[in-house]
């Protein structure tokens, strides 16, 4: 039996596969609970994480992508350590990036992808996806079987974000291949450490962007790209070039991961549950509702991290200034005070929407509607053209004995492959 008191969350492989009985066992103890080796302060319940995700003024996001690796480059002195933060930020991991910004910064650099994201602009996008998943699906419907990440999940999230952030068509493919393997980010978190937030992964993607919009501004034109080129900050001003591409960027590269691991998980329910695929393919309406459980009983992020500014408390628990906090979206969605039977799929669940798999407060998830609109859209072609979804035995083995491989990280949730069968339909 694991011993879940001394065992290290961020180092051990064997919670990778299913994080959930850990999980339990920290909310069991106490919804904010101290992890033994590194002293993080672990949050399970979801009262206590929304208030945490919506606190920008207590707790920041600087340490958003690594937790407590590296140790901060500064030690925390007094009751509100708000100017060391600031005085040291540009030594943390991805601090140049919107995800560990804290207001106003972020707000300046959200603000950029108003221009984007746009109702009109979601629509035309979705047009694009239903034409794209089913060139997707031609390249291997025939075959009657697949390893659905590397056939769907990943060319069709990565080309559905391109065309969002304008793309031009020509470059697709340039896309496609750079991006395919490695994925941008997929070493986030990785458990020894090694290698927290990838080589530089928007590397390439930054050098793209910088090209694309420096000719935008050059010489305007009636795309996408111009409209991120020509975004204003709040107060009217130009930003630099560097700052609207580093919003686009870590957008597609957070827009890919989470849609592909959206959809891996989506096909791991449907081959698992003939029953839940069967109801699907009677009743479409319920897809919107599939798609939202599948995120809540594995949200893309499985932990996050806030640092305290502030000494200050959750419920009863002192939180002095410089502590690390873990806000666990596995855990949070499946707390069995918000949701009824949490480890069940279930399709009639009333309150899905309230999961946090795209967070809560200023950081949430600004791709998310996308994200969603991506399962919805992909799970209805697929529907329409793959009959009998089954898991391939061969591979993952018999029902009740599968075996299935996860990202070795500690901070994302994703399969690494789902191998299915499928009869083709024409």
């Amino acid at each position: 039996m694991t011993d879940f008191d001394t065992i290290d969350y961020f180092t051990d492989p064997s919670l990778v596969p299913d994080p959930h009985p850990y999980f339990d066992h920290l909310r069991s103890k106490c919804p904010v609970t101290r992890e033994p080796n590194y002293g993080v302060l672990a949050v399970t319940g979801y009262d206590e994480a929304a208030v945490v995700l919506k606190d920008s003024d207590t707790y920041s996001s600087c340490i958003a992508v690594a937790g407590p690796f590296p140790p901060l480059p500064f030690t925390p002195e007094g009751d509100d350590i708000t100017d060391q933060i600031t005085e040291h930020r540009s030594q943390m991991p991805m601090f140049e990036h919107m995800v560990t910004m804290d207001p106003p910064d972020h707000t300046y650099a959200r603000s950029l992808l108003n221009r984007l994201l746009t109702p009109s602009r979601l629509k035309e996008n979705e047009d694009f996806m239903w034409r794209l998943a089913d060139e997707v699906l031609d390249d291997f419907i025939d075959a009657g079987r697949c390893e659905f990440l590397t056939a769907y999940a990943k060319p069709f999230s990565l080309l559905v974000i391109a065309d969002m952030l304008g793309v031009p068509e020509e470059d697709h493919e340039e896309f496609r291949t750079v991006l395919g393997a490695p994925r941008p980010g997929a070493n986030v978190g990785s458990l020894d450490h090694s290698d927290l937030v990838g080589a530089n992964p928007l590397e390439w993607l930054d050098e793209k962007f910088i090209k694309y919009l420096e000719d935008r501004r050059k010489d305007p034109r009636d795309d996408v790209l111009t409209a991120l080129a020509t975004a204003k900050y709040p107060d009217g001003s130009t930003p630099p070039v560097i700052e609207v591409v580093r919003s686009a960027t870590f957008l597609f590269a957070a827009g890919q991961e989470t849609t592909t691991k959206l959809l891996s998980a989506s096909m791991r329910v449907l081959g698992d549950h003939p029953e839940i695929q069967e109801r699907l393919r009677r009743d479409r309406t319920r897809i919107p509702v599939f798609v939202e459980e599948a995120l809540r009983m594995d949200a893309p992020v499985k932990s996050q991290f806030r640092l305290a500014k502030k000494n200050t408390k959750i419920g009863d628990i002192d939180v002095p200034a410089g502590t690390t906090l873990m806000i666990c979206p596995g855990a949070v969605n499946r707390d069995p005070n918000r949701f009824d039977n949490p480890h069940d799929f279930d399709l009639d669940r009333k309150n899905v929407r309230e999961h946090i798999a795209f967070g809560r407060g200023v950081h949430s998830c600004p791709g998310g509607p996308l994200a969603r609109v991506e399962g919805r859209v992909s799970i209805e072609r697929i529907l329409d053209r793959m009959g009998d979804i089954a898991i391939d035995e061969e591979l993952h083995g018999p029902p009740g004995n599968r075996t299935y491989n996860y990202e070795p990280t500690f901070i994302l949730r994703g399969l690494t492959d789902v191998n299915i069968t499928f009869t083709p339909i024409r």
